[in-house]
């Protein structure tokens, strides 16, 4: 079993630039904002031989009664309970605070091992600022510098002592079990916390009546039915012309990150508001992505008929680029039409990675163009002679033949048409190319 250690502090200490040093990557993002961070977030790290997962967590105000710093609040208590050790950062150029002390009551409530880094000493290994936090009882600070990375390896070895390396890690058994990523994307305030939170069945993300509550894309690692998935929890995105704060660019950033890094991506729309330009943007990107994507409707059971046949209306004219899409109606809230969300996701999954033989393949174009040939451009008529499978996720299928450059998009999307109807892929784009043959006589 890996350790799981939290990074625990008050806002804008540095837990996520800890976390990013940590984890060797730019997962989480960093400002000079206070309350960045509000999801806990997850990474895998290794330090030698030794693999672990690391945990940043939110600005923690343990005794905020109301509001998104509660639910932060119980977010970071959850990565506490989860962790086997903790490491909690505190800022030594700001000094010791009242918050301070709060935090290391309760972590010491919660009989945990903990290690104190004092962050954003760079050059201060001596200084006398680090004795002042000798008061917060929970043993020496280690000065580290987690922009800079000074003293972030002594500080994980002191939070690892305890553990065990795994010397029966299989790299090789773990990169053929990668789990399917899933990303869920939409415009603010729709539901895409509330409805990981349903398939979780607990309160993993904050899922708050405040558009934009989440500002990271949260990984969150899931298994269902013996297979694996990693969810992930994007910031809602608004219009661009809508998007003022710079951490709202930010997570602009990384919700696109996170469709293009997905296997597929589930579409949230808000049944109550309807299909608007803005989901239409979302949409055009995963195609531009190649992800395969299901359409969910939230909120379904919050609208009358009228508004219903106004939803489908707008859904066949604004997403009609996205006919290959399932389209289910659902309520996050209630945990209504979830099951179906379910295998809409696997078989679009499924589409995405399927094989396509060679022979079958040619078969199909051949009785393609049998049926209907291409037309005639000038003195030549495009002929296809063979076709093969050149990727996946999207599938892209390579079609080679004489004079291939005059095939029309009308024309593709036949030859798509018959390719789907035959392999039944549903969910995912399909990319034709076309690869002309070079005539050995036209440099004569």
């Amino acid at each position: 079993m890996k350790p799981v250690i939290a990074l625990v502090g008050r806002p804008n200490v540095g837990k996520s630039t800890l976390f990013n040093r940590i984890t060797k990557s730019r997962d989480a993002i960093v400002a000079d904002f206070a309350g960045l961070t509000r999801d806990r977030h997850y990474g895998d790290a290794r330090l030698g031989g030794r693999e672990f997962i690391v945990v940043d967590t939110g600005g923690f105000e343990p005794d905020k009664p109301t509001g998104v710093v509660a639910e932060m609040a119980k977010q970071t208590k959850q990565a506490v309970a989860e962790a086997d050790a903790v490491i909690f950062v505190v800022d030594v150029r700001a000094g010791l605070s009242a918050q301070d002390h709060d935090i290391a009551r309760y972590l010491r409530s919660q009989r945990k091992k903990v290690v104190l880094a004092a962050n954003k000493a760079e050059g201060m290994a001596e200084s006398p600022l680090l004795a002042e936090f000798h008061e917060l009882g929970i043993g020496d600070p280690h000065p580290v510098s987690s922009a800079h990375g000074q003293g972030v390896r002594s500080l994980l070895e002191a939070a690892l002592a305890d553990f065990p390396e795994d010397e029966d890690a299989d790299d090789a058994e773990a990169a053929a079990d990668a789990p399917i990523r899933l990303a869920v994307a939409g415009r603010p305030n729709v539901g895409k916390s509330t409805l990981i939170n349903a398939w979780l069945g607990e309160e993993r993300l904050v899922a708050f009546d405040q558009p934009g509550t989440t500002r990271d894309a949260i990984h969150v690692p899931f298994e269902r039915d013996g297979r694996k998935f990693e969810l992930i929890d994007t910031a809602g995105l608004r219009r661009k012309g809508k998007v003022f704060e710079a951490i709202e660019k930010f997570s602009v950033v990384k919700t696109l990150q996170a469709i293009a890094d997905a296997n597929v991506v589930l579409l949230m729309i808000d049944a109550t508001q309807g299909v608007s330009e803005q989901d239409a943007h979302i949409a055009g990107y995963i195609l531009e992505s190649g992800r395969s994507v299901v359409i969910a409707i939230n909120k379904w059971d919050a609208t009358d008929e009228y508004q219903r046949q106004q939803l489908e209306r707008s859904v066949e004219t604004r997403l009609s680029f996205l006919k290959y899409a399932p389209i289910l109606h659902i309520s996050a809230k209630k945990r209504a039409g979830l099951s179906a969300v379910w295998k809409a996701l696997l078989q679009a999954h499924a589409s995405a990675t399927v094989k396509m033989s060679t022979p079958v393949l040619t078969r199909l174009v051949q009785d393609a163009a049998q049926h209907q040939a291409p037309r005639r451009e000038g003195r030549f008529r495009p002929k296809m002679r063979y076709a093969h499978q050149g990727g996946m996720n999207p599938p892209i299928v390579v079609i080679h033949g004489n004079s291939l450059d005059h095939v029309t998009d009308s024309y593709k999307r036949f030859l798509e048409g018959r390719i789907r109807e035959h392999f039944k892929l549903v969910g995912t784009p399909l990319r034709i190319e076309m690869r002309s043959g070079t005539n050995p006589f036209d440099d004569r």
